[in-house]
């Protein structure tokens, strides 16, 4: 599976939960740490386990697993780190918080619309 596959399916599975607010950060000219940040929150502890959960299955079924899952006590931030893609979910409260898109702000956002499904 390529980058642009796996970024692809991470995106539709957390778009076909009703992840909310996705984005991609293009970060590979910024830090060695990876090359795309993928940021989302659900809008309830629950539903962010869910995204989660769904993004580690539906790219496990394509024989890629990540090489950490990171999570805090309350499911409020979950780390999917698949090396050239990291997996943010957050709870929104949560998310508000730490304001990683503004952390990284120097990365290059990614046009994700033709990701997702246009209902």
């Amino acid at each position: 599976m390529t980058q642009n596959e796996k970024l692809e399916k991470i995106i539709k599975t957390l778009d076909s939960k009703k992840g909310e607010d996705i984005q991609a950060i293009k970060i590979s000219d910024l830090t060695i740490l990876a090359d795309y940040f993928v940021i989302v929150n659900g809008n309830s502890n629950t539903h962010t386990r869910t995204l989660a959960d769904e993004v580690e299955y539906q790219l496990s079924q394509e024989g890629v697993e990540p090489q950490r899952r990171e999570a805090d006590t309350g499911n409020t931030w979950i780390i999917l780190d698949y090396a050239d893609i990291i997996v943010h979910v957050f709870y929104k409260e949560t998310r508000s918080f730490y304001q990683l898109e503004h952390l990284w702000a120097d990365g290059e956002k990614v046009d994700i619309s033709g990701y997702l499904d246009k209902e």
